[in-house]
């Protein structure tokens, strides 16, 4: 069902005990048929004219129900939805001219309902406008007394704002509804690519450093060396911290720092025979930035160890007024290359962060480098806000 349906057949999700909601909402709205039914009932209209009466008055209370609570709205166009409430307006103009009494100029009062619940904004005041205009000239045209006249035009106009207004509030709570769970499916679909990315670089890198335990511990192993047990334990206590890192990744609960990961990269990189040098300058990273770096060291190490076949990394961070760098750098194999899901994954962060991601291959190597600018200086800006008033 359209969101338009939804509004004009004041339902839910659930069509069918919505009709019946807006049934029972609808029969409290017939009272105005309290004027044209009395005129029978106490005997002032009789005979074959107070069957037509009735009759007609039936068919225009049916026509204007199947037309409030069909199924569908204005806005899929159904054959017969345009048509009845054609022909329901045809009969709220004709109808008082036809018995020549003012209790049917009540009937507007039910066209105006229609028409704000289901048209555009601009079409549901004109038929207010009109049906307005109908009552004060069929009443003049009757003879009908001014106050009464009067009266119906206000409710007219009333009734038709009032539910054009009910109408706008249902249209904003279905918007908001798509709007949550649009929110929701993205929230949901954020969460997905976090976890991927995460363990990717989580397994990533503690896969690599548990096979190149594994190939020590065999090569010492087959040449009786005792050190073949501490590489296994090593093995093992890897493949614990992965598991609890992938846990951690998972809940969302996992905090990368950079120390770690440096040591992390050092003990990769020294099992691959590659020798580490880092150098920091400046003052400590934010903790947020110290994340972001911690994954890119946890992922262009693992990408030395991988592919670059070097014997040296370098690791550069520096910290200060100009912003946040970290280039990482290996004399291996350079060349062209294929950014992965890995490196796919670090521009994500560091585009989230502000920053910039350069990737370098050539003769003399790969090199990494993220520059993330520093953040604004909010005491600064508040203090000369506060001089320059």
């Amino acid at each position: 069902m359209s969101r338009l349906a939804r509004v004009f057949t004041f339902g839910g999700m659930d069509d069918r005990p919505s009709r019946l909601r807006r049934l029972m909402g609808m029969s409290l709205g017939l009272i105005y048929l309290f004027y044209p039914v009395s005129e029978v009932v106490d005997g002032t209209v009789t005979g074959a004219r107070a069957v037509w009466w009735m009759a007609a008055l039936a068919v225009f209370v049916a026509v204007y129900l199947t037309v409030v609570l069909g199924p569908r709205a204005l806005d899929d166009h159904p054959r017969w939805t345009f048509p009845l409430l054609g022909v329901a307006t045809v009969m709220g103009a004709v109808f008082p001219l036809l018995f020549r009494s003012p209790s049917w100029l009540t009937l507007p009062v039910y066209l105006v309902v229609a028409y704000a619940m289901g048209l555009p904004p601009r079409r549901a005041l004109l038929g207010v406008a009109a049906m307005a205009a109908l009552v004060v000239a069929e009443g003049k045209v009757m003879g009908a007394d001014d106050g009464t006249v009067w009266a119906l035009v206000l409710q007219v106009v009333t009734l038709g704002v009032l539910f054009m207004s009910v109408r706008n509030t249902r249209v904003l709570v279905v918007q908001l509804r798509q709007a949550q769970s649009e929110v929701a499916r993205l929230a949901a679909t954020e969460e997905r690519l976090r976890i991927a990315r995460d363990l990717h670089d989580l397994l990533g890198h503690s896969l690599s450093l548990i096979v190149l335990k594994s190939e020590l511990a065999r090569r010492l192993g087959e040449q009786g060396s005792p050190k073949a047990a501490g590489e296994v334990a090593d093995i093992e206590s890897v493949a614990r911290q992965a598991l609890a890192q992938v846990r951690e990744a998972v809940s969302g609960y996992r905090r990368r720092r950079l120390s770690e990961e440096i040591d992390g990269a050092r003990s990769a990189l020294g099992a691959a025979g590659v020798a580490l040098t880092v150098r920091t300058r400046g003052t400590p990273l934010p903790e947020d930035l110290d994340g972001l770096f911690a994954w890119a060291v946890r992922e262009a190490t693992t990408n030395v160890v991988r592919h670059s076949g070097a014997t040296r990394c370098e690791i550069d961070v520096s910290y200060g007024e100009e912003g946040a760098v970290l280039e990482i750098g290996d004399n291996g194999r350079g060349g062209a290359y294929e950014p992965g899901n890995g490196l796919a994954g670090l521009g994500e962060r560091v585009r989230a962060a502000g920053g910039n991601l350069e990737v370098a291959a050539g003769e003399r190597g790969f090199r990494v480098r993220i520059a993330v600018a520093p953040p604004p200086n909010r005491t600064a800006e508040m203090i000369a806000d506060r001089l320059g008033k």
